[in-house]
């Protein structure tokens, strides 16, 4: 999917974000999103959480040597973004993996108030060798 098929401006910023964060692995623009007391919340076991942007992107980040997201479809309101996607890439291990989730986030006075995404876990697990 092109960028230039998701129509609220928050939604277009935040993928661009997010790109520019797992081709620099600088989230510094991806954390400047969210307001300061955003609900964020991933699959990792910590559940949800209030604030701190930056330090839930940097522990995103460090899960990867490589990552690159593609969205494959976006349902946007005029205050939500449900975005689907595929991301691929190497683990600090050097295992490849491939993984898809969802995710939803929340608009409020121009920033991302709130961010739940879904994801499989098993992409996170390695395995021991002889065993794929």
């Amino acid at each position: 999917m092109e960028d230039n098929h998701i129509r609220h401006d928050l939604t277009r910023q935040f993928v661009a974000a997010l790109r520019k964060s797992e081709q620099e692995n600088d989230v510094g623009d991806l954390a400047a999103l969210f307001t300061d007391d955003a609900e964020l919340f991933r699959l990792d076991g910590e559940g949800t959480r209030r604030g701190g942007a930056r330090e839930f992107w940097e522990q995103y980040r460090a899960q990867f040597d490589e990552v690159r997201t593609q969205f494959t479809n976006v349902v946007e309101s005029d205050d939500e973004a449900a975005l689907e996607w595929q991301s691929t890439g190497t683990r600090p291990n050097g295992h490849d993996f491939r993984y898809e989730g969802s995710t939803f986030v929340t608009f409020g006075d121009g920033k991302i108030t709130s961010l739940r995404t879904y994801y499989d876990t098993a992409a996170f697990v390695d395995l021991p060798a002889g065993t794929r």
